[in-house]
């Protein structure tokens, strides 16, 4: 049986550059890099070049970047700090309805503290009009929290044109980046964002941490507390290995990111082009300017099956994809992302998100095809919606 994997938007494996920086710091070097004697310095000293590394390569300084323990953390940390640190300015968010569940869920919940959001409506490709976000700011909006990419349909939003708006009224601004970087190549300082979101593991680096980029000068309320870590400003014995292997993964990720992408793109579009021409009632979800989507990314609605039939039909024939967001995998409810694009719900329930990786082959993808154009067609065959 094959084994092809294309859920790269879900994580991606483990580099083996990344790797081998890790294995130290699980043996020899393994101190608490907060610890005060030898064992300890070692371990600060690999974090301290790590921190180096991350901020060299978002164009950050050293000093902005903090360690998380998940991009999820991080997103939280953003919002939930400055709702907390600004609320005498105000207690009024903006964000958008297709955000992550890490960004959209922890709104929902500052809601029930007294706290007003206004959830931005998207277009049929799933932009968020810089229009929409100047009429929705008011006197006491606080934040503005708008996802550089969508990790379901692929968008890339406009995040420099959303974030000038928003400081044009002395609001700040937060990007969840998660799945944008090491994909897209970007300067935060270009950007001009108050904070951004990344996660490791969807960028060939271990899971389990992240960072969170704060602008210098900005002032944040802790979300963990308990100790001294990260400039004092979140508690929690630092993750070693975790904050090294990412560091040498984004590090070795940008070092070929062109190459890669287009690569990764190429694999993609020739996908998108073969199911397009062989498969019927089909929706090709999110920008279809490839310039303003992910590389990696290709999302389909089927019309008159279920997604969730077609995984278990490509698992069986040795293909791993998924139905959307792995965060919401479990839910039965349909995708919040593909229904605000204008998705109809019966169709958004026959969504399948396929994720290429640089590992991925020509190969791979016709087998893909060929496979998934026999799912649909024996699924539909039994469906009594489908119209033979």
């Amino acid at each position: 049986m094959k084994n092809i994997y294309l859920d790269h938007a879900a994580t991606t494996p483990l580099s083996e550059k990344a790797f081998e920086a890790m294995k130290p710091y699980f043996s020899d070097m393994f101190g608490n890099a907060n610890s005060q004697h030898a064992y300890g310095r070692e371990g600060a000293k690999g974090v301290s070049e790590a921190r180096a590394k991350i901020a060299n390569a978002i164009g950050a300084k050293n000093g902005e970047i903090y360690f998380t323990a998940s991009g999820t953390e991080a997103d939280n940390w953003a919002i939930k700090g400055a709702a907390l640190e600004y609320r005498e300015k105000g207690k009024h968010i903006i964000t958008s309805v297709i955000e992550h569940p890490a960004v959209y869920t922890t709104c929902k919940q500052l809601e029930k503290y007294g706290y007003e959001v206004t959830y931005l409506p998207v277009d049929g490709e799933g932009f968020v009009s810089k229009d929409d976000l100047e009429a929705a700011i008011r006197e006491d909006t606080i934040l503005v929290s708008i996802m550089f990419a969508n990790n379901e349909i692929g968008t890339i939003q406009p995040i420099k044109e959303l974030c000038e708006v928003a400081h044009r009224h002395g609001v700040l601004f937060h990007t969840d980046a998660v799945q944008a970087t090491g994909a897209i190549r970007y300067d935060v300082k270009d950007l001009g964002v108050d904070m951004l979101s990344m996660s490791a593991h969807k960028f060939y680096g271990p899971k389990g941490v992240g960072v969170l980029y704060l602008r210098n000068g900005l002032k944040m309320e802790k979300l963990i507390t308990g100790g001294e870590q990260e400039r004092a400003h979140r508690g929690g014995t630092t993750n070693t290995p975790g904050v090294v292997g990412m560091a040498v993964a984004l590090e070795d990720a940008l070092s070929t990111l062109e190459e890669d992408a287009k690569y990764v793109a190429s694999l993609r579009d020739r996908f998108v082009q073969k199911v397009l021409a062989q498969i019927d009632d089909i929706y090709y979800n999110g920008a279809k300017d490839v310039s303003k989507r992910l590389p990696n990314n290709a999302n389909f609605s089927f019309r008159y099956i279920e997604g969730e039939s077609i995984l278990f039909s490509l698992d069986l024939a040795g293909i791993c994809a998924s139905s959307g967001s792995a965060c919401s995998s479990a839910s039965l409810e349909p995708s919040r992302t593909l229904l605000s694009i204008g998705v109809p719900i019966g169709t958004a329930h026959g969504s399948i998100r396929f994720s290429f990786g640089k590992h991925n082959t020509v190969e791979e993808v016709d087998y893909t095809v060929d496979e998934l154009v026999k799912t649909v067609r024996r699924l539909r065959e039994m469906s009594p919606l489908y119209k033979k």
